[in-house]
């Protein structure tokens, strides 16, 4: 693994770069867990597949580069070979206007590069292929992403109020009291979030509650958890949760799985990639 920072300028929309090489002698297959991001995956080594349960026109076959919108409940990639590329972990208005397309034409999607409109992400991915090192891999990014950012058309500063505000309460913020916030009606804020951002707001914040519950679990051994009657209930009120009932609800729709499977499995706290 290899993190890039990108140029100051982009530090509003892309917080890292990570260059990988992964070498799977056998199919290796990963659960990727639901969140309220993008994944963008830029490589040029053995193809993966990104299987989305239920929806073989959702997943992707034998790709190497490809975009994965947000996504409300888990997924698989299946990879065999050596897997080199950059990922990118985007916020969904910083995708908005990174992709040029309302991020709701790639809910619980994902979409390989060369379909994307513009042909620009394939293009770029050649140029990152025949880079000699991961510096200027990392400079070509910054060029291209600086370019798409500048060239589109900028987000209504009150949707990303709206974004904002979910983040910092943690997703704990009421939906009424956001719309009251962002002086929108509670249907207006839902619909334009909804097809802006991909996901409706209410679910948006239930996410970012469950990230905030991955990330806490990150490191955790599953015998540690276990060994006390109050691990989940404690992890559940930490992270804004009513109860740990609604803890392990939320695991089963956005990990298809209970939160003691899923340390035992391999926790991978980031959508399909």
């Amino acid at each position: 693994m290899v993190v890039g920072v990108p140029h100051p300028r982009l530090r509003p929309w892309v917080d890292r770069y990570l260059g990988y090489r992964e070498r799977a002698a056998q199919p290796l297959v990963r659960r990727q867990v639901a969140g309220a991001f993008v994944v963008l995956i830029i490589g040029w080594g053995d193809p993966l597949d990104v299987l989305v349960p239920g929806s073989a026109e959702r997943s992707a076959y034998r790709v190497d580069s490809f975009v994965a919108g947000t996504f409300d409940g888990h997924c698989h990639t299946r990879t065999v070979g050596l897997g080199t590329g950059v990922e990118l972990l985007l916020t969904p208005l910083a995708a908005r206007r990174i992709l040029g397309l309302p991020l709701r034409e790639l809910t619980n999607r994902a979409v390989p590069a060369d379909e994307l409109p513009g042909g620009w992400l394939a293009r770029l991915r050649l140029r990152l292929a025949e880079a000699p090192d991961w510096p200027r891999r990392f400079a070509l990014l910054d060029a291209a992403l600086a370019a798409r950012i500048g060239a589109a058309d900028p987000v209504d500063p009150r949707l990303e109020r709206a974004w904002q505000r979910l983040v910092d309460s943690g997703g704990a913020l009421g939906i009424g009291a956001l719309a009251a916030e962002v002086g929108w009606s509670r249907r207006h804020l839902s619909v334009l979030f909804h097809r802006e951002a991909g996901l409706p707001p209410k679910t948006t914040a239930r996410l970012l509650r469950f990230q905030r519950a991955c990330t806490t679990m990150t490191g955790w051994r599953p015998d540690a958890v276990d060994s006390g009657p109050d691990g989940w209930a404690e992890l559940a009120v930490a992270c804004g949760y009513f109860d740990q009932s609604h803890l392990i609800r939320d695991f089963r729709e956005f990990a298809g799985t209970t939160p003691t499977a899923l340390l035992v499995g391999g926790l991978h706290v980031s959508n399909p990639g």
